[in-house]
């Protein structure tokens, strides 16, 4: 399945009744700055994509009082949205230029799709539940994502036909970096990752000019796990 997001980048922030009465506007604010400025996350671009996005559009309607808060939350379908702060910092990370053309695995809600969106040209999105694929779809598109694309299926194969990418990002924690990603990443170019079993840490993946890869750990993280998809 794929799908493709055909409106305008431009966020509607519109509420659904009975929300309007909620200071979404301060609760965002308020996010940003203690939880993501306050922790050392400066890229003015970031910042500026958090504190719009309306993050409580992303949670289920019974977890939506705790958008704003410094936790993970879960979205159904046994996966969650990330912490505000491990956004924040994962993006900032991955160093987004106006240009770049994004891959990122594990669509989730949406969330971080919509932040990418608001630093890149192009982000690809593939997410291996299908019906969260299809609900961030519809959740991205009615929030202008124009230049976000969604498709369900296996993130260890990548999305080869529109390789390679500037940036490449995990949000599910494979054990090991998939060599097929680091194919798929452009010379020059960076890929993030959650990466291992029980115990995880971030990695950075720097390729060079000419194509050599290096490595570092950034810190501790929990995800949930990178799931390949049925043969």
């Amino acid at each position: 399945m794929q799908l493709w997001p055909s409106s305008p980048l431009a966020f509607s922030l519109c509420l659904t009744a009975g929300l309007e009465a909620q200071d979404w506007t301060g609760m965002r604010a308020r996010m940003v700055t203690t939880q993501i400025e306050r922790r050392g996350v400066k890229h003015p671009g970031v910042l500026a994509a958090m504190r719009e996005i309306p993050r409580h559009l992303f949670v289920p309607e019974a977890v939506r009082s705790s958008a704003y808060e410094d936790r993970p939350l879960p979205i159904g379908h046994g996966q969650t949205i990330s912490q505000p702060y491990i956004v924040g910092s994962m993006t900032e990370l991955l160093d987004v230029k106006p240009g770049h053309k994004v891959l990122e695995i594990g669509t989730g809600s949406g969330y971080q799709a919509a932040v990418l969106c608001r630093l890149a040209a192009r982000v690809f999105s593939i997410e291996i539940v299908e019906p969260l694929a299809r609900e961030s779809y519809a959740r991205l598109q009615t929030l202008g994502c124009g230049n976000v694309r969604v498709r369900a299926g296996d993130g260890y194969l990548g999305w080869p036909e529109e390789a390679p990418f500037d940036r490449i990002i995990l949000t599910a924690a494979p054990p090991e970096i998939p060599q097929e990603l680091i194919r798929q990443l452009k010379n020059g170019g960076r890929l993030i990752a959650p990466v291992g079993r029980q115990w995880q840490d971030l990695v950075v993946i720097d390729k060079d000019a000419a194509g050599k890869v290096s490595e570092r750990v950034q810190y501790p993280v929990v995800f949930v796990p990178m799931v390949p998809g049925r043969k």
